[in-house]
Formats: C-alpha cells, sequence, structure tokens
C-alpha cells in the first residue's frame, strides 16, 4: 500500500492538493514517535491557522481504521501509526505473490531513458578506475528497465584520436602480430607505454602518429584494419568481464561512430552564429555563463570530445526520442558537460534540460600497508580490473576452506562471493564519494559487505530446505522483530523510486543491508523450524518474503546469491 497516499486521502485538507500532502508525509527519525508522520507548517498560510492548531484540528477528526490505527498531533506534526497486523498480511501476500516483480512498476511505461555508461577505451587496459561508471550505470540501468522505462544501454566507445596513430606507429615499429593475438589488450598497453617513452627522445614520433590517425580518418585501408583489429580484440576480452559484472548494453557506438556526424552540427552552430573564431580554432563563446569557451574544432580542423559529444546527443535525440539521457562519467567531467548542456540549449535544443551528468567519485585500491596506489596507463602502471577480481575470488575461497571446508561447488561459490565485493563495495554509498578499496574490508562476512548480505540469503534458503512448505497461520500476533522486519520488506518500492529519482543505486544497497541486518536479528532472537506449527508457518513466510525482497535487492545491483554458503 501507498502509506502516503492513503495518508492523503484520509485527511483530505481543503484547499491543498492531495498530491502536494503525499508528497510532505515523510517516515520519523524515531520509530517511537511512529510510522510516518505529516509536518503541517507548509499548509499555515493556505489555512491561515498555526500548524500547531491544524494539527490538534486534524488529529481530532482522525477516524481510526484497519490501515492507520491512530493519529495524533505533536508540535505542529501529524503522526500516524499504522495497523501492524494488517501490514505484515498485506506486505507477505503481495511480496508472495509477486515474486521477483516485488517492488517493480509501469511507472516509466512509454517513456525511454538513455545510460551512457562504461565507455572504456580500445586497446587500453580496463582497469580498476573503469569500475565505478560500469557498475553504477548497469544498476541504473536494471532499475530504470524494473520500473517499466525502455532503457537503452550505450557504451559510448573510446575510439577516437591521436592515441590510435601512436598504437599503429607502435605496432609497425616493434609490434608482432602473434605476440598481440596471445598477449591481447596486455601486449597493446606494452607497445604503448613503450611509444611513450621513446617519444620523449623522439619528437617526431608525434607527427608520424597524427599522420597515422588521420588516415584512419580518411579510411586508409590498412590503417583501419588494424584499427578495428585492435577493436575487435578489446572488446573481446572486456566482454568477459562485462559478463561477470552482469553489465549489458544495446548499442556500442563509440566515438568514431560520430565521424561523418559532427559536419551537420557544426554547420548548424555556423548558420546560428554561434561559431566564432579565436587564434585558429572554432569556439562557443560561453563566458555569459561563467564558463571557458566550448572548443569545436582545433586550428588544424580536428575534432574533439565536445564536437563528438554535441553530435552523439542530436544522434541519440533523433534515434531513441529519449525522455533522459544519463551520462554516468567522473565528476572531473562536469565543466565538460555543463558546457555540452549550454551549447545545445543556444542551439535551441529544448531536450538539452533532459541531459544529466550523472557524476560519481574517483576509485583507487589500497595497498597492504593502506597506502593508495598510483595509476597510469602511460606509464603502465594501473590495476587491471580483471586482477582484482580474481584477487577477490581467490582471497573468497580462503575464507570460505576455512569456514566450510566441505562445501560443494567451493570454486563458483567463491567466483560469485569475489565479484559480489567488489560490486556492492562500489555501491554501498552515495556515488559522488571517492572509494579506496581494501580487500579485506570488502571480504569481510561479518561487516557492511556484500558477502554478508550473500550469507543472509543462503541462510534463509537453509532455513526454507529444512522448514518445507508451511501453511495457514491465521490468528498470529506477529512480535516486535517480526514487525520490523516486514515493515521493512514493504518499503521496498519507495527504495526503487528513490534510486530512480535521486539516481543513487546506493539505496538499495542499504535496503539490503538494512533487510539481512533485521532479518539476523529475528533468526538469532526466534526460534523457526522447532516452533509450534501456526507460528513456524508464519516466520517460514516471513522467511521467504524476506529472501525475495534481498534477492530482488541484489539482481538489480547484478549480484548473484549462492545457494549454500
Amino acid at each position: 500500500m501507498d502509506y502516503r497516499k492513503y495518508v492523503a486521502e484520509k485527511l483530505n485538507i481543503e484547499g491543498v492538493d492531495m498530491g502536494e500532502i503525499a508528497s510532505s508525509v515523510v517516515v520519523p527519525p524515531d520509530k517511537a514517535m511512529g510510522d510516518y508522520a505529516l509536518p503541517c507548517f507548509k499548509f499555515a498560510k493556505i489555512m491561515r491557522r498555526s500548524p500547531v492548531a491544524i494539527a490538534e484540528q486534524l488529529a481530532a477528526s482522525f477516524t481510526p481504521d484497519g490501515v492507520l490505527e491512530s493519529c495524533e498531533a505533536v508540535n505542529g506534526y501529524l503522526n500516524f501509526r499504522i495497523n501492524r497486523l494488517g501490514l505484515i498480511k498485506e506486505t507477505l501476500s503481495k511480496v508472495l505473490s509477486e515474486g521477483e516483480k516485488y517492488g517493480s512498476s509501469e511507472r516509466g511505461k512509454g517513456k525511454t531513458v538513455c545510460i551512457d555508461y562504461s565507455s572504456i577505451n580500445v586497446a587500453k587496459p580496463f582497469h580498476i578506475g573503469h569500475l565505478s561508471t560500469t557498475v553504477i550505470g548497469g544498476a541504473l540501468y536494471r532499475l530504470f528497465k524494473f520500473a517499466g522505462y525502455n532503457a537503452v544501454g550505450i557504451n559510448h566507445l573510446g575510439d577516437y584520436g591521436t592515441q590510435f596513430g601512436k598504437l599503429i606507429y607502435a605496432y609497425k615499429a616493434w609490434g608482432d602480430k602473434k605476440a598481440v593475438e596471445e598477449g591481447g589488450v596486455k601486449e597493446l598497453t606494452r607497445l604503448y607505454v613503450r611509444y611513450h617513452k621513446e617519444s620523449e627522445e623522439n619528437k617526431s614520433m608525434d607527427d608520424e602518429a597524427r599522420r597515422y590517425f588521420k588516415l584512419i580518418e580518411e579510411g586508409d585501408k590498412e590503417c583501419n584494419e588494424l584499427f578495428n583489429w585492435f577493436k575487435e580484440i578489446t572488446l573481446k576480452e572486456v566482454e568477459k568481464i562485462y559478463e561477470e559484472l552482469d553489465i549489458s548494453f544495446d548499442s556500442y557506438a563509440g566515438e568514431s561512430f560520430y565521424n561523418d556526424k559532427m559536419q551537420p552540427v557544426i554547420d548548424e552552430l555556423e548558420r546560428k552564429g554561434l561559431l566564432k573564431e579565436s587564434e585558429g580554432a572554432k569556439i562557443v563563446d560561453l563566458s555569459d555563463y561563467d564558463m571557458p569557451p566550448c572548443l569545436i574544432l582545433r586550428s588544424d580542423g580536428a575534432s574533439l570530445y565536445a564536437t563528438r559529444d554535441l553530435a552523439a546527443a542530436c544522434y541519440r535525440k533523433d534515434t531513441y526520442d529519449f525522455d533522459k539521457c544519463l551520462y554516468v562519467v567522473a565528476y572531473q567531467q562536469n565543466l565538460h558537460f555543463r558546457q555540452i548542456y549550454k551549447v545545445l540549449e543556444l542551439m535551441g535544443k529544448d531536450w538539452a534540460k533532459d541531459l544529466v551528468h550523472v557524476a560519481y567519485g574517483m576509485v583507487s585500491l589500497l595497498d597492504e600497508n593502506g597506502n593508495q596506489v598510483a595509476m597510469s596507463t602511460r606509464n603502465g602502471t594501473v590495476v587491471l580490473l580483471e586482477d582484482v577480481l580474481k584477487k577477490c575470488h581467490s582471497k573468497s575461497l580462503e575464507v570460505i576452506e576455512s569456514k566450510n571446508p566441505d562445501l560443494e561447488d567451493k570454486e563458483t561459490i567463491a567466483k560469485q562471493v569475489g565479484t559480489g565485493a567488489v560490486i556492492f563495495a562500489a555501491l554501498s554509498n552515495s556515488k559522488i564519494k571517492d572509494i579506496a578499496f581494501s580487500y579485506d574490508k570488502i571480504l569481510n562476512f561479518d561487516g557492511e559487505t556484500g558477502p554478508y548480505v550473500q550469507y543472509t540469503a543462503a541462510r534463509i534458503k537453509s532455513v526454507l530446505r529444512k522448514g518445507g512448505i508451511g501453511g495457514s497461520y491465521e490468528g498470529y500476533e506477529p512480535n516486535e522483530d517480526e514487525y520490523q522486519l516486514a515493515s521493512a520488506i514493504s518499503t521496498f518500492g519507495e527504495v526503487v523510486n528513490s534510486a530512480i529519482d535521486k539516481l543513487e543505486p546506493f539505496y538499495v544497497t542499504r535496503f539490503a543491508l538494512e533487510i539481512s541486518s533485521l532479518f539476523n536479528k529475528f533468526y538469532f532472537d526466534n526460534k523457526i523450524i522447532g516452533e509450534e506449527e501456526k507460528t513456524r508457518n508464519f516466520r517460514l513466510d516471513l522467511c521467504r518474503a524476506t529472501l525475495v525482497a534481498i534477492s530482488n535487492a541484489l539482481t538489480l545491483l547484478g549480484i548473484k546469491i549462492p545457494e549454500r554458503m
């Protein structure tokens, strides 16, 4: 039940829109105050009375029913207590009947949202710095689909620029086909690193690299064959990681895709008098908006990120007619996106307001001494995401072997736990916060981690295997532990909506942790299998509902649940 809407309908305050009342209803910070509260301060002007008087008047006219059993006026607030038995019955019925659809909705029906995420660089390693954009974008993609939207996942590949000219130079100078086929992206990275070291002594190499990239743009057969080969090698390798992280895309249209789509945008900027010349380059002046100029073409006529992003935004609107287009990109690009959105607005694109930069913090890895590991692709000192996942799998296996050495299929479970730990850690706080990974911390089975939630779900599965089907529990009176757990489960739909509205997947990780914590308190304080029939039946259904809630939450995050742990 939507309790906020129910409160609004029941109160029906004259002169105040029901939607406004519903949106004003909050959950009190202390449960002792009630289950829901309505601050009456914003109604004072409309009703021409003090908030305290309004609250007292509404409380006096309130009639308890099977949904809301009490209403109390306290210092300008209306505090409501819901009918606990009614909430529990409704929650269990809804969760168990809807199963994997529990928490979903049709709020996005008929609406399209494009999500640009991961956006790896071709011929460069998939390192830990790509983790946040990949898992945040993946979670948002699933969340929007879960809410009925037509979600379009876009991997805007970094497959354009002079770095490919550098790589072709390096391959032609020192490369070997067999070595690249066997070494893949690692071998391409080795060549790229060597190029940068050698070019420090031989600056003419950069001229050659620019020439090779120009040949790619002009359609040179040999250069494009090499370029496409590098791209195939990259995608083949990263697809394994995407599969492990449960990440998928509907489009791999990268920067090079817009090579023939930039000129119409440049022409339009010219026609509308927005393109200015500055020191030989072409810019859009944004000084009136407290921003530096947006560089569209270099003095040599070469395009830039901004040129391609403008073309990409126009293409996506024409192709998908999106209601929202999200860019899951690090916060360092804040200015870039502000410039892009402003240029599109100046071009008269009224849909520029629907472009959203989903900024996130930086990811780093801590070594065994707690020091941050420095990373640089040019220097060859990146931390590969593949290596991080493998290490987490290995450490998970060590923990499992120490806690449950006889567990079947330990390797598969260790992989699920290790990968889940990495994803959960990346999504466990607000996306804008920087993340520093510590293997011991994220793999703690007793902390606020993915393994803790997975272990809770596996524990519930064990209880249900032993407990059987269950049956009727008519007349059973739930205790406080049971009410708190059922009450938290009932909020999942609200949690999903909040995660979508705020573009914050961590609402879902927090929900999974809260449910796991409440379940474990219930589990340790209450017998299940050995109780009398009515109590056992109710508690088994509560276990089933808890498992559905945790499973749905983890699925939205891209995390698998082992059968046993």
